[in-house]
């Protein structure tokens, strides 16, 4: 019988990046999946899943029953052992707690044997990574001759094309007018991809879409956006944006699922443990293994290229964005600042941002400060 996975192929959608999603799906639920490279088939599971069942069934189709721990070269560093992929042994006694500490906890340099990691242990990092999980997975060389029938099993080579090819099944699924308390005249324009992943471009007023248009690269921020945390600007500049464009007569606004540059809720929250031991956002984000910015503006790109715009002016405080984005395929013509307020809680991370990666704080009002300082 014909294979009928292909008999529900979407057109446009590359057969290798639902294998990607689906690989991304199991290790979300806690189940193993196979990295492929050459004749290499490595096994990976999440640090996070690593219960003492799923250790022993790992070791059962581990080539001598040998398990180790992938960590990125940010980790690796982090734990005194060099600056590049690295596989540290488990031994057969580890337990999941002891797992979590080595994938995330204090960084101290473990006694087990070390050694560099290969395309395939590289390959199931990023995948932890695209799944939004710790990228420090516990991986096995499968055994020659073991059947992993009903494991989904990944080229490694094609993981760090993800990324474009999700840009790539990016479509418009719904749209309508939203009026909101800063521009009344607005439009939410929702786009899907293949994980299923949802972005939203906010149309504020008219904007001239064959023309330069103002336009802001939001991450979604859950504790500033919504919950107005003040560890963050990222809510008042959302709210600055918006007035902005609305003065000057449209814009839009891209509110990007990129949660904490990249890596997601949880391990935001991670981060910010880190925080407050002493580390600065950039520190904690590479001491848990993952780059000090994990963003990708290919979808970004997309969602403007199928709402007609090719020139923007970029909303942002952030100089090496506008890089980012140029190299994405957007022709960025100028930049706007985004003065946002500077609050007791902030300030360390808003420095951090100038002096780490060139955020132009100057830019930023620093009246608020020595209101809350005033009032303390």
């Amino acid at each position: 019988m014909k294979d009928l996975s292909s008999l529900f192929a979407k057109p446009g959608v590359e057969p290798a990046a639902v294998a990607i999603e689906r690989g991304i799906a199991e290790l979300q639920a806690g189940r193993p999946v196979v990295l492929q490279a050459g004749g290499v088939r490595l096994l990976a599971l999440s640090a996070e899943a690593a219960e003492p069942a799923a250790l022993a069934a790992l070791r059962r189709v581990a080539r001598g029953g040998a398990l180790a721990l992938a960590i990125s070269g940010h980790r690796a560093a982090a734990l005194g052992l060099g600056d590049r992929v690295t596989m540290i042994d488990l031994a057969p006694e580890v337990t999941s707690t002891w797992i979590a500490e080595l994938a995330a906890g204090e960084p101290v340099r473990p006694t087990q044997r070390a050694v560099p990691g290969d395309e395939a242990a590289a390959a199931a990092i990023a995948l932890a990574k695209l799944a939004l999980l710790l990228p420090a997975p516990v991986v096995a060389r499968v055994a020659p001759g073991v059947a992993l029938d009903g494991l989904i099993t990944l080229p490694a080579e094609r993981i760090a094309e993800f990324e474009a090819m999700r840009a790539r099944s990016l479509e418009i699924v719904s749209r309508a007018r939203v009026p909101l308390r800063a521009a009344h005249d607005s439009q939410l324009v929702v786009f899907r991809d293949v994980l299923g992943r949802l972005s939203t471009a906010v149309l504020i007023g008219q904007p001239d879409l064959a023309g330069v248009v103002p336009v802001r690269l939001h991450s979604a921020c859950l504790t500033g956006d919504v919950f107005g945390s003040l560890r963050c600007d990222c809510g008042d500049q959302l709210r600055i944006a918006t007035e902005m464009m609305h003065e000057r007569g449209g814009g839009v606004v891209l509110y990007l699922d990129q949660e904490g540059r990249g890596i997601g809720l949880a391990n935001k929250m991670r981060a910010y443990v880190l925080q407050d031991r002493g580390l600065d956002t950039f520190d904690a984000n590479t001491t848990l293994g993952f780059e000090h910015d994990e963003r990708h503006y290919d979808v970004a790109a997309r969602m403007l290229e199928l709402l007609g715009v090719t020139r923007i002016m970029l909303l942002t405080n952030n100089p090496s964005k506008i890089d980012a984005v140029a190299a994405a395929g957007v022709t960025v013509v100028d930049r706007l600042p985004v003065i946002a307020p500077v609050n007791h809680e902030n300030r360390r991370y808003l420095e951090a941002k100038a002096t780490r990666v060139g955020h132009l704080l100057d830019e930023i009002d620093p009246e608020p400060l020595r209101h809350a300082a005033r009032r303390r």
